[in-house]
């Protein structure tokens, strides 16, 4: 209890210097805060320790030392200093740190790996070389670094939820192949169940075998799976209750988890302009590299959280191949019946893509969706 009281509050105290920090730029203006800031800080962040380089206005590197990754060390280094843009990679431990040093009153760039690749694929790689990079790339243009702003420890724990209940179900479906396979040499077949009644079918089937005992352990560890999912299940339902994802699971094919993994990956619904931004943040968008007069056709980005794009995509199978007739569906089955390579996993892709606009969409408006026609009811509406 003592831990979570000092988490909440360690919480509190950020937002709230983040949102002085907000207010005095707001004030004062950018161009002050950025005059302010006479120093830039690079900081490779390691498991147990992180290097940090320091330069000054005019680029020469002032210091260059070692702090252990702890609140404690971040803190003593970085507490009696006056403000300074501080340059961190996105990480295991980026999210704390860069909470940490908002409530220091420091500007902290979360840098994108994928724009730093001087980083990853450099010939002379080391934490001090990396350290110093990214305070060059700072310094220099934060716009280079594509910082990220990750998201508030109440959605990175509500998440965890999702998570654990995705490891374990993953969990228990390879204990059951390992059962089914493991038998199977020895003149043995498991008949088709769902995976909460396995064990009871796997009991009966094996009721007059000596593999019953052998394969006991792990058909007790597929029955406490069973009732932890169950638990975790209810907790989810809990959550969705609580983030109101009743708009979103309007669309056939998206349940109540979807629709809550989908709100707490993009939690703040306003950060789009517009909805269709959603298919490039969760990487559901073809790479480009036009060169010339070259324009090959590219796999997506797959950019953004790798789950939620995972779960969309399976949504976007139901949808197509089990779902009642919609306007998602005919749009897809429309796109799969071009004569082209992989035109249904293309299709499927596209599909995917566009229910997370259509999720969002919902989202920012709380409009009913109807499954048929939904297009030009919106262009009805939009243009009386």
């Amino acid at each position: 209890m003592a831990r979570w009281n000092e988490e909440a509050a360690f919480s509190k105290r950020s937002q709230a210097t983040l949102l002085q920090v907000k207010r005095s730029r707001s004030c004062n203006g950018e161009d002050d805060m950025n005059k302010a800031i006479t120093m830039t800080v690079g900081c490779d962040l390691g498991d147990k320790y992180s290097v940090i380089c320091v330069l000054d206005r005019g680029g020469r590197v002032v210091e260059e030392t070692k702090v252990r990754t702890t609140v404690p060390g971040i803190r003593s280094f970085f507490a009696p200093r006056d403000p300074m843009r501080v340059v961190i990679e996105v990480g295991t431990h980026s999210a704390w740190v860069a909470e940490l040093l908002g409530e220091l009153g420091h500007e902290t760039l979360v840098a994108n790996p994928r724009r730093v690749q001087l980083i990853s694929k450099g010939n002379r790689k080391s934490d001090r070389v990396d350290a110093e990079l990214l305070a060059r790339l700072g310094r220099a243009d934060p716009k280079l670094l594509a910082p990220i702003q990750h998201r508030k420890r109440t959605a990175r724990r509500d998440l965890l939820v999702i998570r654990s209940r995705a490891l374990l179900v993953e969990t228990r479906s390879s204990l059951v192949i390992h059962v089914r396979g493991t038998v199977k040499p020895f003149a043995r077949r498991i008949p088709t169940a769902s995976v909460e009644v396995f064990p009871k079918r796997a009991r009966e089937a094996l009721a007059e075998s000596d593999l019953l005992p052998i394969m006991e352990p792990v058909l007790a560890v597929i029955d406490s799976l069973n009732e932890k999912i169950r638990a975790l299940d209810s907790q989810i339902a809990e959550l969705g209750k609580l983030y109101d994802t009743l708009v979103l699971e309007q669309i056939v094919g998206v349940g109540t988890m979807t629709a809550l993994t989908f709100v707490l990956t993009i939690e703040d619904k306003t950060r789009f302009e517009k909805s269709r931004d959603v298919g490039p943040y969760l990487g559901l968008v073809p790479r480009r590299a036009q060169s010339g007069g070259r324009d090959p056709a590219l796999g997506i980005t797959k950019a953004g959280d790798q789950y939620l794009r995972k779960i969309l995509i399976n949504c976007a199978h139901y949808v197509y191949h089990r779902g009642p007739d919609t306007d998602l569906q005919r749009w897809a089955r429309k796109l799969a019946d071009r004569d082209r390579t992989h035109a249904k996993r293309k299709a499927l892709v596209a599909l995917a893509r566009r229910l997370a606009v259509l999720l969002h969409r919902l989202w920012v408006t709380g409009e009913v969706y109807q499954p048929l026609g939904y297009a030009s009811a919106r262009t009805a509406a939009t243009a009386a």
